[in-house]
């Protein structure tokens, strides 16, 4: 077993190289179709990532009513004196006992005046101290994105609240997005690698046809069908691993210079593309897998006809 197995393995080494233009043809169609492949998967991962951030980012914003005291703990009484607040908190409670609410975080009207001139330019500076119109609030994190709605709903009845904003057509578009992005990237992936199969086993069918004569001769010799296919299945995992080696370092070094281009102003945003440690170590171990699998599937199939009795 072991001396038929490293038999097969040195046979179709000797093969890729008796069959040099042929064996450059399939690798080449690997290399291409690989390529493929890791760049539109590249894009599908991350594009579903960030559909995922998208719709994770989706908050709860809840207005206070004017002049609230909900973040006050102490305030002076009528005759002067400083006494603890009776409504301290009293809207805050109420949201974190509101079933599916993760985190409740204040942003005072001062807070959010600050962001809207950051963002909108130095006029909003006109609206400091007595004249800011906004109002303070809290903004919920729910502990899945499908809660939004039905949290945004039971604080809406709350004494105290002046106005609930969740995105309303936002969120739903957000939502939508994400989950087209998860299903027909799921769809396109798998057509691509069928495809893939497809490509890669009719250009091995074609180094195959070429042997024909050998595959007749090891038959009438009387070789079993899995010694004959034996070295083929090794050509086919070769030029699978080979043809992933150019694929596998154009995803490298495409993804890297994206990256670091790219993330840190989606950082900004709450959105990020898939970590490098992560994404580049998976997507070059798959394409090989993929290439080694595809090529010797290819392998395979191009066979069947020629052991068929």
């Amino acid at each position: 077993m072991i001396r038929r197995f490293f038999r097969h393995f040195v046979e179709s080494l000797k093969s890729l190289k008796r069959n040099g233009w042929m064996t450059i043809a399939a690798i080449s169609s690997v290399t291409i179709t690989l390529t493929m492949v890791g760049l539109f998967a590249s894009v599908i991962l991350n594009t579903a990532k960030l559909a995922s951030d998208l719709e994770h980012n989706v908050r709860i914003n809840v207005y206070l009513r004017a002049n609230s005291t909900d973040q006050v703990e102490t305030i002076v009484n009528e005759a002067g004196e400083t006494v603890a607040n009776p409504d301290y908190h009293a809207v805050y409670n109420q949201i974190m006992a509101i079933p599916n609410v993760e985190t409740v975080t204040f942003s005072s009207k001062d807070e959010q005046l600050q962001k809207l001139t950051e963002t909108l330019g130095e006029t909003w500076n006109l609206f400091q101290g007595d004249a800011n119109p906004l109002y303070d609030a809290y903004i919920i994190d729910t502990t899945n994105p499908e809660f939004v709605k039905s949290v945004a709903a039971e604080v809406a009845k709350i004494d105290g609240v002046t106005e609930v904003r969740d995105g309303e057509v936002e969120t739903e578009r957000i939502f939508k997005l994400a989950d087209m992005v998860r299903t027909w990237g799921l769809a396109a992936t798998g057509l691509l690698l069928f495809t893939a199969v497809f490509l890669i086993s009719n250009t091995i069918r074609i180094t195959i046809i070429s042997r024909s004569r050998e595959i007749q001769i090891m038959r009438l010799v009387g070789a079993k069908n899995s010694y004959i296919r034996g070295p083929f299945l090794w050509e086919g995992a070769w030029v699978g691993l080979l043809g992933a080696i150019v694929p596998a370092v154009l995803v490298y070094f495409l993804y890297h210079m994206i990256y670091s281009s790219v993330n840190s102003s989606l950082a900004s945003q709450n959105l990020s593309l898939i970590s490098m440690n992560v994404f580049v170590p998976s997507m070059v171990g798959a394409l090989f897998v993929i290439g080694i699998i595809i090529g010797s599937l290819g392998s395979v199939i191009s066979m069947n006809r020629y052991l068929k009795i």
